[in-house]
């Protein structure tokens, strides 16, 4: 229905000859309005009530001559759960697993808060889990939900807040709280914090767009999330001989290791994320007898379970982060690496699909897997007393300690960062420190150059 800011009043007609004699009339847009009462103080109500509802700033119906909150009133209330859940559903399509994961997860997180009260409430990690897995899951691997899943979404479906509800800048607060804590009643990491209140920031942008709400509520609430450092802590990422130390520890671990030597490999030298480690083939490698050689990177296979894929697999097949699906990386890798990788395919060759890399028992190689062998590789390699920091407390550390080790050697950041896989902004924000040595060095060879011209 056409909304406008166009109201006008007219003062009370009586007409003495009628049932209703008291005529109260007003014009929306082009269109007028008019409604009859039985006496004078009913008219002059309804006309106050009118009035007010342009003094606040209301736009009004043109069909129905109603000022907006009425006619809201009228319509079935969308509640925030029926809502969350639409949102959801439409965003499912074109994700990917980790991004429904994600996005489950966050709206799991806040839709407990804008609920009537909590009279009968299940407990909070039966409601998170009903909502995560399944009030906001639409994949098809998912079957019936067991008895306490059920009578939580049923719970939650009778309590969920109508979506008006959320114009209140005091329920807008209780949901960002929320978002903010862990089920324990810590508070959660700000990355976290950050990453949720976006998700809720979406869906209510969503709600505007569907005429759910006049304007997103957000921008009216005083709350900011906490401020997120994206610079690494160069304290904890290995350096070059730790890095060596590391991916050499691996090797000594056992069969398990010996063939997750060549993966880690290309975590340093050509900082891969291990998504894409994980989906490199023997086709994607260039590997001369000597010299340099290169890894040509079309895709990732990142894992998210199989409750979140389209096809059940525990991964995903996506192209590079952030890329078209048919964008490729090439990546010049060094010697070290060209024969970890000869080696590899000599002594394990390829699984079936052309992967260099694969599980235990075949298939993908999963998360959990490669994780528990650099847990072991740390405690070799490291000192006791390092392994109880964070230094190189992931495989991911071998990316950062790449990227640093091309930055440090002097190789123009424009390079760096398409090696990588990520934009110049992004590298800039995460390796300030170590460009920080690099303009350093630039300044000392500009002296240099000005004190020789001199």
């Amino acid at each position: 229905m056409p909304l406008t800011f166009e109201f006008t009043i007219y003062t009370i007609r009586e007409r003495a000859d009628r049932p209703k004699p008291f005529q109260l009339r007003w014009k929306v847009g082009p269109r007028p309005h008019s409604k009859a009462f039985k006496t004078k103080t009913l008219a002059d109500g309804r006309r106050a009530q009118l009035m007010a509802a342009a003094q606040r700033g209301e736009m009004f119906d043109v069909e129905t001559g109603l000022p907006q909150s009425e006619l809201r009133a009228l319509v079935p209330q969308t509640t925030w759960f029926d809502h969350a859940r639409d949102y959801a559903r439409m965003k499912w399509k074109r994700s990917s697993a980790k991004s429904r994961a994600a996005r489950a997860d966050a709206l799991a997180t806040v839709t407990p808060s804008l609920v009537l009260d909590m009279k009968g409430a299940p407990k909070p990690d039966v409601l998170r889990r009903a909502l995560s897995c399944w009030a906001f899951n639409f994949s098809d691997q998912q079957g019936e939900p067991p008895a306490s899943i059920a009578s939580a979404l049923e719970w939650i479906a009778r309590k969920s807040l109508p979506m008006a509800r959320l114009e209140e800048s005091d329920i807008v607060r209780a949901a960002l709280e929320a978002l903010s804590m862990r089920l324990d009643g810590k508070t959660a990491a700000a990355n976290t914090i950050t990453r949720k209140r976006m998700v809720f920031n979406n869906a209510l942008r969503y709600a505007v767009e569907r005429k759910l709400l006049p304007t997103n509520p957000l921008q009216f609430v005083d709350w900011k999330p906490p401020e997120t450092d994206d610079e690494i802590d160069w304290r904890y990422v290995p350096n070059p001989r730790q890095a060596k130390a590391l991916i050499g520890a691996v090797g000594e671990l056992g069969p398990r290791g010996e063939h997750l030597q060549a993966f880690f490999g290309c975590g340093y030298y050509a900082a891969t994320r291990p998504a894409e480690a994980m989906n490199l083939r023997k086709s994607d490698c260039t590997l001369p007898a000597t010299g340099w050689g290169s890894l040509l990177l079309s895709g990732s296979s990142p894992r998210a379970g199989s409750s979140w894929t389209d096809d059940g697999k525990s991964y995903d097949e996506r192209g590079l982060k952030r890329r078209a699906r048919t964008a490729t990386r090439d990546v010049p890798i060094p010697p070290e690496l060209v024969k970890l990788l000869r080696d590899h395919l000599a002594r394990y060759g390829t699984a079936p699909d052309g992967r260099l890399f694969r599980a235990a028992r075949g298939g993908v190689l999963l998360t959990k897997e490669y994780a528990e062998v650099w847990k072991e590789a740390r405690k070799a390699a490291l000192s006791e007393q390092q392994v109880k920091t964070p230094l190189a407390d992931v495989p991911y550390s071998l990316r950062h300690a790449g990227v640093s080790l091309w930055l440090a050697s002097g190789v123009d950041p424009t390079e760096v960062a398409r090696r990588a896989g990520h934009s110049v902004a992004v590298l800039y924000r995460f390796y300030a420190k170590v460009l920080d040595g690099q303009r350093d060095q630039a300044n000392e060879r500009i002296e240099q150059a000005l004190r020789e011209a001199e």
